[in-house]
């Protein structure tokens, strides 16, 4: 079995993501794509939407994604989660052959931080998903999937903009933000 793994906050899910789920199982050669959003990320000190709601979400996202799992390993934790455990955690359940570990191009310039990084680096082999305006040489040192939308979680937050947000949760975004929920 080949795995690929795509971790992140996902605060919130947009179409960038969905797009680099979409390239990742045309691309890379696997058997199922993990998607496993944080509980809090390592470089992070909170959160806008609450674990469960962004786990929900994503189920939501890609519930038709035939070779898509949502994995809730780090949000049961309830606590910031490193990949070297998800990763751990991954390998011990599923026995992959391969584990691709997919990241956003604007996470190269602190990967050498990330929690064991040499260990990771010998379970996995990471991929790239590109993005505009964070193109980096380092880059080339890595399998890539080009995305190259000018999009992310954090500018959302700012300012929702819906035509960002994936069509199957368009309602619950609006739900949150009537309910007071700002981004």
């Amino acid at each position: 079995m080949r795995i690929a793994i795509f971790g992140g906050s996902f605060d919130p899910i947009h179409v960038a993501h969905v797009i680099v789920v979409e390239e990742a199982l045309k691309t890379l050669n696997i058997d199922m794509m993990i998607v496993v959003p944080t509980y809090l990320n390592p470089f992070k000190s909170s959160f806008y939407l609450d674990p469960e709601t962004r786990f929900k979400l994503l189920k939501k996202v890609f519930k038709n994604f035939d070779k898509v799992q949502i994995c809730d390993y780090e949000i049961n934790q309830q606590k910031t989660s490193y990949s070297i455990d998800t990763v751990n955690y991954l390998k011990n359940l599923y026995n992959p052959s391969k584990i691709y570990f997919i990241i956003g191009e604007d996470n190269l310039k602190s990967l050498d931080k990330w929690q064991e990084i040499d260990k990771l680096k010998e379970l996995v082999e990471f991929v790239v998903a590109s993005r505009k305006g964070f193109e980096s040489k380092k880059a080339k040192e890595f399998k890539n999937l080009d995305v190259n939308i000018n999009i992310s979680s954090t500018s959302l937050r700012d300012k929702i903009d819906l035509n960002y947000i994936p069509k199957e949760i368009k309602d619950d975004i609006l739900n949150l933000q009537e309910k007071g929920k700002s981004f």
